[in-house]
């Protein structure tokens, strides 16, 4: 038999193990080239002004280079162990190393460049519809076109190849390194086995779980006054990030079989087929891939993380619009807001509008605020805040004695958390006003240009407004008293009046607003950021997912044997993948439900800062992922059922 044609035999003979991971190096090759070529579109260049993505493309392509070399070069140290008795066997027959690194070579020159090509040919079939993703996202009415870039193809020819080249190297100083003894010895000795939980397990075990639980503590505190100081704040959140990673690892190392060993001694030895399958199989075999689960439940934690916060600042996008812009179009002053109206008019736009006259006070709130008061920047004693006159808005009478407050956030209540009454003082530049404080309700009746960062509007009685304007403190009033919301009467026309609102050149002014235009720059931003950490994180749900079904498949023929002998001694096929399924329910399961609890924690120590929305985008991203994450743990479910049913 020639070489080539036992390159052919053997090539066909491994594909079907293979099959996975051609599948995720045409999704790695296809996804890095679309993004590419996302990067030298001409249509992203028309978007500057709108969406300025190419740098964050480019940055993600890194990123996504990343990933993929880390997973093919691990795929590819798995799949050369489990084809260590063939080098073996063929080094007996009489083939050199060097023959047989050619032989290696050739099966993978035909596998990776095979799915190189055809990674390419679907990265450029797709890159019309990644396009068109980014733009429906970020909401940019440009038309997307199907573009062929020479220097995106160059780019992953050149990318791919290094990492082909790293992987061929690696297998020239396994095969080198091996003697014909140890190359039978390689799959025993892969996975260690230990016969008993020792003590030291069960104390790392302990470590481990406290060490999770105190960072989840830690960052349940991040942002609630406890941390006045910026090197306070960066030395906490480096607390909880070392707590947290160092806590999963030896949750892996020693937590996982400490808890199994408690329920195994709880039945007194009597464990039946199924629990001899899942329980005692991941003791023994989770603790030698710790470092490995780490990463991936880290990694995992990061992706879902991010992409809830900038999915939460996405969704958030239009009521954040709101609380920013209460009304459609806010100006700060009378001959703006006139001349936005002549163009309305003119153009046959109805509207309505609501004029108010905002003055700063100074606002002793000092026996209002909770917790520590050094978090707070200004002197609590004489914080700067807008205030309006009771007659001017709607619903709304305070009596002379009463104050209230509207501006209610999420963020503000972490930063600045306020009682419900209690006893204020408005200061004039000589006056001073005891006021007893009615509480905060939501929304803003001005937009945030009076707000001085997004602090509440106080509603004053109109006598005491009165009095205190004229009685001003002038290093702290803003350059305008005067604010006029305007809203539009027919919803269907908003959109000709923010091209008017733009047209006029008031969309590069800071002190004017649209709500519209306010909603669609955040929507933008974050939604570029949605679409890249999304990208990111599906290529790395996809190899990760991918490696942990190699690792199962290991697993499966190195326990083969035993299937054999359950067999013979008269268990069904159905019996054991029963505790088979229970085995892949905790192998893909523990890493993916430690993921989401580290993402939920670190979601919800900071989720205020990105949007007003938390439950439901940070719900759909977990539902999401944990689907598609669910798809690996089947396959090698199935997996398992073939050879269970080939063991007999």
């Amino acid at each position: 038999m020639s070489i080539n044609q036992l390159i052919l035999r053997n090539l066909k003979k491994n594909l079907k193990n293979y099959y996975l991971y051609v599948f995720a190096l045409i999704f790695s090759v296809a996804l890095y080239f679309a993004f590419v070529t996302l990067q030298y579109d001409p249509a992203l260049d028309e978007t500057k002004g709108s969406v300025k993505g190419g740098a964050s493309i480019r940055a993600a392509s890194v990123v996504l280079v990343a990933i993929v070399s880390i997973f093919l070069l691990y795929a590819n140290n798995i799949f050369i162990k489990r084809r260590s008795k063939e080098i073996g066997l063929f080094q007996l027959i009489g083939l050199t190393k060097n023959k047989i690194f050619r032989l290696l070579t050739a099966e993978n020159v035909i596998l990776y460049f095979g799915s190189l090509a055809i990674g390419i040919g679907i990265g450029f079939a797709f890159s019309k519809l990644v396009m068109m993703v980014l733009f429906h996202i970020t909401g940019v009415d440009i038309e997307a076109k199907l573009h062929f870039s020479e220097v995106a193809l160059i780019q992953t020819v050149i990318v791919f190849s290094m990492i082909y080249l790293l992987i061929m190297l690696m297998n020239v100083l396994f095969i080198k390194k091996q003697s014909i003894l140890s190359l039978f010895r390689v799959l025993s000795s892969t996975e260690g086995r230990v016969k008993k939980v020792s003590i030291l397990e069960m104390i790392l075990g302990a470590v481990g779980i406290s060490s999770i639980i105190v960072g989840y503590y830690v960052s349940s505190k991040l942002f609630s006054g406890d941390y006045t100081t910026m090197p306070q704040l960066f030395g906490a959140m480096i607390f909880i990030l070392a707590t947290v990673i160092i806590g999963t690892y030896l949750f892996y190392k020693g937590s996982v079989s400490f808890i199994f060993n408690i329920i195994r001694k709880q039945k007194n030895g009597y464990v039946n087929i199924r629990e001899v399958l899942s329980l005692t199989s991941i003791m023994f075999r989770m603790k030698s891939s710790a470092l490995l689960l780490t990463i991936i439940t880290t990694v995992s934690a990061l992706a879902i993380g991010l992409l809830s916060l900038s999915y939460i600042s996405y969704y958030s996008a239009e009521k954040t619009a709101k609380n920013n812009v209460p009304s459609d179009f806010s100006f700060v002053t009378e001959e703006a807001a006139e001349q936005f109206k002549s163009k309305l008019e003119s153009n046959g736009i109805g509207f309505t509008e609501d004029v108010m006259d905002v003055i700063q006070l100074e606002i002793n709130v000092k026996q209002l605020l909770k917790g520590n008061t050094d978090v707070i920047m200004q002197d609590p004693t004489a914080m700067t805040f807008p205030a309006i006159s009771d007659a001017e808005v709607e619903g709304i009478d305070v009596s002379p004695e009463e104050t209230l407050f509207t501006g209610f956030n999420d963020l503000l209540q972490k930063f600045m958390p306020m009682k419900d009454s209690g006893e204020i003082e408005l200061k004039g530049l000589t006056t001073v006003i005891p006021q007893n404080y009615l509480g905060l309700k939501d929304g803003y009746p001005v937009s945030w240009y009076y707000t001085n960062g997004g602090v509440p509007v106080a509603i004053i009685d109109e006598a005491h407004f009165k009095t205190l304007k004229h009685d001003l403190n002038p290093e702290i009033q803003k350059a305008s008293h005067y604010y006029v919301g305007i809203d539009i009467k027919d919803e269907s026309k908003i959109e000709m009046a923010n091209d008017f609102f733009i047209e006029l050149g008031f969309a590069e002014s800071n002190d004017h607003d649209s709500q519209l235009l306010l909603s669609s720059n955040q929507k933008q931003t974050m939604g570029l950021m949605m679409f890249i950490v999304g990208f990111l994180g599906l290529a790395f749900l996809i190899t990760s997912g991918c490696i942990l079904y190699f690792k199962q498949m290991d697993e499966s023929e190195e326990e083969k044997p035993s299937y054999t002998i359950l067999r013979k001694l008269g268990f069904t096929p159905m019996d054991l993948l029963k505790g088979v399924q229970r085995k892949q329910l905790f192998s893909f399961g523990i890493p993916l439900v430690i993921g989401l609890v580290h993402s939920y924690f670190a979601v919800q120590s900071g989720w205020f800062l990105f949007g007003a929305e938390v439950w439901t985008p940070m719900i759909i991203v977990m539902v999401i992922y944990t689907g598609l994450y669910s798809i690996f743990g089947l396959l090698s479910v199935l997996y398992y059922k073939k050879v269970i049913q080939d063991a007999l």
